[in-house]
């Protein structure tokens, strides 16, 4: 069992072609990911069932458990093809949408091939194009037109994006590819599916349907309707992704970073892992260092008490992979070290109703601080006790004991948790053993310390966090 480093914060990385090789593979997990993202908006099948094969052979080689996340494409909602290509829109000009691929009759007519844009916006909505560089206004609507006056000027060219932050489209999170995509990562036998486009909590419900348990579904947070829906909508996910460039575009930038703790706290009070994503550390694409802002973004994040954070285009592919990896796990490790980090979280530390549950999985982070303890020992089937102690954000690691492969991996995103694959024992005074002597070999205690030992009785059934010890290793 390698224990890379002492930060609680996880990253996630995505796999493009500057780190898809066994070798990169390796460096970037031993610099510090914990989990690797395979982008299937970009690569083929045969790319991501490769950097698949790689990452699993790695977990053997190095006796470790390693995370894999499947981000599914979604919607791209785009203009068709203009006349001649490119189109430069003036402030105050009137211009036309038609319903269809192919350019329109006038140099203003932009086709939109998407029929439920046509059934949902209304006179007074905005269309953001192009990731908002030009916006323009609702004026008129008709069945296959939509007639609009551009309010910030720019240049648009072919099958650009088109943004629609004040409408809810009548549209599936998931497209065929989306589907085909998502039954070939689930017999991959990827541990986490993060969910594009989600509009409303109605949508995670048909997702679920589709991935059921056999993996752990990330709803990402994109879109501005789903903030309306957003503690339904993080009860039905096992974990949330703040996905702010979708959401940069949509809301104004100055909402960003207060909707950011917002969600962050929600994901807290429902004990579900939060990654905060997109342009964190963005001009390491091209230099080996960040600029000051981007640090203090990550920071940022760590502060709010994010569970993990991620990198895109960084590590996908960036000039220096690695040397990315290292700096984020650097600024994560000085912001967890510095003399504002613990009353921080101390102050936003969500209320929850004490359930037994709950209560024992606070009780153990009080117990353990108390006593100055340098580990918490938590068996759990399902992740939920590991869940539980980590909200509570102690200072110290939390070591999850499961007997499955699967909830090892899932808890590679989850703040402060250090995972070891072990079989059940049979009795209460075996599994004290067991904790004692993974505390020993993972070194994250010492003969003559203290630990806490969590676990639910019966042995091996979901949920049932009721057990609290306290026992001295030996």
């Amino acid at each position: 069992m390698i224990l890379r480093t002492n930060r609680r914060a996880k990253i996630v990385a995505t796999v493009g072609p500057a780190c898809s090789s066994p070798s990169m593979l390796k460096a970037m997990f031993l610099a510090g990911v914990d989990t690797f993202r395979l982008n299937f908006s970009h690569g083929s099948k045969d790319d991501h069932a490769a950097v698949y094969r790689n990452i699993r052979s790695l977990d053997r080689e190095l006796g470790t458990s390693i995370g894999i996340l499947q981000d599914l494409q979604g919607p791209k909602i785009r203009i068709g093809v203009l006349q001649k290509g490119r189109l430069d829109l003036h402030k105050g000009t009137d211009i036309r949408f038609l319903c269809g691929t192919q350019p329109g009759a006038g140099v203003l007519d932009i086709p939109l091939p998407h029929r439920e844009i046509f059934a949902a916006v209304k006179p007074g909505d905005y269309l953001l194009i192009d990731d908002g560089r030009v916006r323009v206004r609702v004026t008129g609507v008709g069945p296959d037109v939509i007639d609009a006056v551009v309010v910030v000027s720019g240049v648009i060219s072919d099958r650009k994006g088109v943004n629609l932050p004040g409408s809810v489209l009548d549209i599936s999170p998931l497209t065929p590819k989306d589907r085909k995509d998502l039954e070939f990562g689930l017999e991959l036998g990827v541990d986490w599916v993060a969910l594009s486009f989600v509009q409303t909590a109605r949508d995670m419900i048909e997702a679920r349907s589709l991935v059921s348990d056999r993996a752990g579904l990330i709803a990402k947070i994109e879109k501005p309707s789903a903030l309306d829906e957003i503690d339904e909508i993080v009860r039905l996910s096992d974990a949330v992704m703040v996905a702010r460039g979708d959401l940069g575009v949509e809301i104004p930038p100055e909402d960003v970073p207060g909707r950011q703790k917002e969600l962050i706290r929600a994901c807290r009070m429902a004990a579900k892992p939060v990654i905060v994503a997109t342009q964190m550390l963005d001009s390491m694409v091209n230099s080996p260092t960040p600029t000051r802002a981007e640090a203090s973004d990550v920071a940022g994040a760590i502060y709010d008490g994010a569970d993990a954070v991620m990198l895109s285009a960084e590590s996908a592919t960036g000039a220096f992979p690695v040397e990315t990896v290292e700096m984020m796990s650097r600024i994560i490790e000085k912001t967890e070290k510095h003399k504002l980090y613990r009353p921080i979280l101390a102050a936003t530390e969500p209320k929850i109703r004490q359930t037994p549950p709950h209560a024992v999985a606070s009780a153990a982070a009080e117990v353990a601080i108390s006593l100055n303890a340098p580990a918490i020992v938590a068996f759990t089937v399902s992740g939920t006790t590991a869940a539980r102690i980590s909200r509570a954000r102690p200072p110290l690691p939390i070591l999850a004991l499961t007997p499955s492969d699967k909830t090892a991996h899932q808890l590679g995103i989850m703040w402060g948790v250090v995972t070891i694959v072990s079989s059940n024992d049979d009795t209460y005074e075996l599994s004290v053993e067991r904790a004692k002597q993974a505390a020993l070999e993972t070194r994250l205690a010492a003969a003559g310390e203290h630990i806490v030992v969590v676990t639910g009785f019966p042995f091996a059934t979901p949920g049932s966090t009721n057990n609290l010890r306290v026992t001295e290793v030996v």
